[in-house]
């Protein structure tokens, strides 16, 4: 029963969290107008976005099943997440997330979604190191701390990290 409340938790946190950031903002930005940028720079945007998806889905899932919890911090994982892309980096999620916005931005031809993925990146970096980190150091301690020294926080690690915690 805890897993699936917990995959039910992570897909209402997913159509909401990244789907308004993601989905809602930049459609209110642009309104889905696409200027006439090149076939390889649109192309590259669909490759973008692609990877952002297939990389935060299963973030998303490996939250319920490996974790028993959910991203949103009200309904936070009983176990620390370090398994699938998170033995490369620390917070695929944003990555994925910012990966989908900078492929509408080039998809679409639209320079404000460029700022805009910038201005998410400043405003998830802060988060991260403010709040996000000092909280799972409190609530896994050491365990978390052997994974933040082995794992980057936004550059991923080529060789995947191999340690059980």
């Amino acid at each position: 029963m805890q897993r699936i409340r917990a995959a039910v938790g992570s897909l209402v946190f997913l159509a909401v969290a990244p789907g308004i950031v993601a989905g809602l903002i930049p459609w209110l930005l642009t309104g889905w107008s696409a200027h006439d940028w090149s076939f390889p720079v649109r192309f590259l945007g669909v490759l973008a976005m692609a990877a952002g998806m297939a990389l935060l889905l299963p973030a998303f899932i490996r939250f319920a099943v490996e974790g028993l919890g959910t991203p949103a911090p009200i309904a936070p994982t009983e176990r620390l997440v370090v398994g699938g892309a998170y033995r490369h980096v620390r917070n695929p999620m944003y990555l994925a997330v910012g990966a989908v916005i900078v492929g509408q931005a080039l998809l679409l031809g639209q320079v404000t979604l460029l700022i805009y993925a910038v201005i998410f990146a400043a405003v998830v970096a802060a988060f991260v190191q403010r709040y996000e980190e000092p909280t799972l150091a409190g609530r896994f301690g050491e365990q978390y701390e052997v994974y933040k020294h082995e794992v980057p926080r936004w550059l991923p690690r080529l060789r995947p990290w191999n340690q059980t915690l």
